[in-house]
């Protein structure tokens, strides 16, 4: 095969694209440097340029992930509507992402507790978090909400979405479309931030 010539960051960008894919349909073990290097044309030492190695290819994959799961979080909430429909929003956003890419968010959650993580990857895993707690806090603000702890609001809402998620995507949910289960559980959660307001620290 002719290798390919790739200017600036278009090689990187490739490597990232194909990593993309291959994660995505495969898992990350399936995830090899020279492969991908072969698979877009280029030689192992040109990849190598860019990634020194697969960790370091994993990392950037992670950034990758979050960036695009962080933009459909934040598209949702930025939505017209109701708080409760913004709230809704993104955890259907959350658990569509999950159940459309699993090996991927895996290798965004393993790349982030990785010792090796980069200060980039572990600044953007910790964007969606505060964007729930603005949105929650603007929900009390309004009223929709009783006040109390935003954070705890968040981490509750996050914990229960994610365990939809992980139902969803480890085929836990026994034939229940995840649709419907991550349906009835953001409602779930949003009456009970109605009902009783948000967690209040060592209640």
């Amino acid at each position: 095969m002719t290798e390919r010539t790739y200017h600036h960051g278009n090689l990187r960008v490739a490597l990232l694209d194909r990593a993309w894919d291959v994660v995505d349909a495969a898992g990350a073990d399936a995830l090899s440097l020279r492969q991908l290097a072969r698979d877009i044309g280029v030689s192992h030492g040109a990849s190598a340029r860019h990634f020194r190695d697969k960790q370091a290819l994993l990392d950037a994959l992670a950034v990758e992930g979050f960036q695009r799961l962080n933009s459909a979080l934040a598209e949702a909430i930025a939505a017209p509507g109701s708080f409760a429909d913004r709230f809704r929003s993104a955890g259907d956003s959350y658990v569509s992402f999950a159940v459309r890419h699993p090996s991927i968010l895996r290798t965004m959650y393993t790349a982030k507790h990785h010792a090796a993580a980069s200060p980039d990857l572990i600044e953007v895993s910790h964007v969606a978090m505060p964007a729930l707690v603005t949105l929650v806090t603007a929900a009390q603000d309004a009223g929709e909400l009783p006040q109390g702890s935003a954070e705890e609001a968040a981490v509750v809402a996050f914990a229960a979405v994610h365990g939809v998620a992980t139902l969803a995507t480890d085929d836990l949910l026994g034939g229940f479309p995840w649709q419907e289960a991550t349906a009835a559980t953001i409602s779930s959660v949003w009456r009970g931030l109605v009902a009783t307001g948000a967690p209040t620290h060592g209640r």
